[in-house]
């Protein structure tokens, strides 16, 4: 009976493979856990730390204006005659804690001018069980990352003629427009400033747009891709926008509103 003989190179060549297949499997498992560590960092890290500092925020802004002497608007409604807009600028990262200053309206009444990326307001939808603050601007870095939503510049401040336009994130920090789609007709959405409530009707609900369409934003909006979705006439308007479908941002959606009421504080 013959014995087979192993040779040495054969037992190398095999060893060299099982330790190529190990440190290949190894290598597969660390960027799986890379991964996963990232993904979980997007989802739920960022969310947290977006979502305490937001909250933090509205109660900031909530002691600020239970100290200071609220100003008297004009009137309770709202004014016949459109207000100037604020020239608020681009959102370049100015702290969010410099004093804002003062503007007189058409309407005789005053409007605050917030600076870039300055968190001047509160936002609240019931429906969504939602209330952040607004901050001037929609950088990504000093505003939406932030859990804020952001306001658009060059777009009207609560309560003004024309229309009051607001991003926000739908997945990751914050994510405060991600259950957006929930609204329905008549849901009310509330501004907060610190002279007055401002309380908005949802009348009408853009579920898909390109994110080049500029005319959901404008003084009279009305979607310049699907023409059919918007307003025809001057008002007082807000504008919601964010991202969709979920986790990605090729399109976008917006829900709109029309001022209802103004309650001075």
């Amino acid at each position: 009976m013959r014995v087979p003989v192993v040779q040495q190179h054969s037992r190398r060549r095999r060893a060299l493979r099982r330790r190529a297949l190990w440190t290949g499997g190894e290598l597969l498992v660390t960027a799986g856990v890379v991964l996963l560590l990232l993904v979980v960092q997007q989802l739920w890290w960022t969310n947290r730390e977006a979502r305490q500092g937001a909250e933090r925020q509205v109660q900031a802004l909530e002691r600020q204006w239970g100290t200071q002497t609220p100003t008297s608007p004009s009137s309770t409604r709202p004014s016949t005659s459109p207000s100037t807009p604020a020239n608020t600028g681009a959102a370049d990262g100015s702290s969010p804690n410099r004093t804002t200053t003062t503007a007189t309206t058409g309407s005789g009444g005053s409007t605050t001018i917030p600076h870039p990326s300055q968190a001047y307001a509160i936002l609240t939808i019931p429906r969504l069980h939602l209330r952040v603050p607004i901050a001037e601007g929609v950088s990504k870095r000093n505003v939406l990352n932030k859990g804020y939503v952001g306001h658009y510049p060059g777009t009207q401040q609560p309560g003004q003629a024309g229309n009051f336009a607001l991003a926000g994130h739908r997945n990751t920090h914050g994510e405060p427009f991600r259950y957006l789609p929930r609204l329905r007709l008549k849901d009310t959405v509330q501004v907060e400033t610190s002279t007055a409530t401002y309380t908005y009707t949802v009348d009408k609900i853009l579920p898909q747009t390109s994110a080049a369409d500029s005319g959901v934003i404008r003084p009279i909006p009305r979607s310049t891709v699907k023409p059919s979705y918007g307003y025809s006439r001057p008002g007082y308007y807000i504008t919601l926008t964010t991202c969709t479908p979920e986790f990605t941002s090729r399109y976008r959606m917006a829900v709109w509103g029309t001022l209802q009421s103004t309650r001075p504080r």
